[in-house]
């Protein structure tokens, strides 16, 4: 940096921030999952659920010194990589069927 640029300053990140945004990341999430309508969207939204979730786990366990809630943040990982390998692998089946993704056309279990 050179003398004449000023240099921002914005204090320390302490766990309310982490949790603040991990709050903000779970509203868009829940957001998504209650007003959009395509399935792939859905579990996008999903997904930021989960993460949001892990943020706030991370951020407990760091600022707390323990291990145990990062550690289980590696199961809530698994858990999110085989239900979105599952998920797609339904949206594929139902899109070959249905030809939509729509999840207000889809209220019927019959194909």
């Amino acid at each position: 940096m050179s003398e004449g640029s000023p240099v921002m300053n914005f204090g320390e990140i302490t766990l309310s921030h982490y949790l603040a945004l991990s709050s903000l990341l779970f509203l868009i999430g829940l957001a998504g999952v209650i007003l959009r309508r395509s399935l792939l969207i859905i579990m996008m939204s999903l997904e930021l659920l989960l993460n949001a979730a892990n943020l706030a786990l991370v951020a407990v366990g760091r600022f707390q010194g323990l291990p145990d809630p990062q550690v289980a943040v590696f199961f809530v990982i698994t858990v999110a990589a085989a239900e979105v390998s599952l998920g797609l692998a339904i949206l594929v089946a139902i899109f070959r069927i249905r030809k939509t993704t729509a999840a207000d056309q889809l209220a019927s279990l019959r194909f």
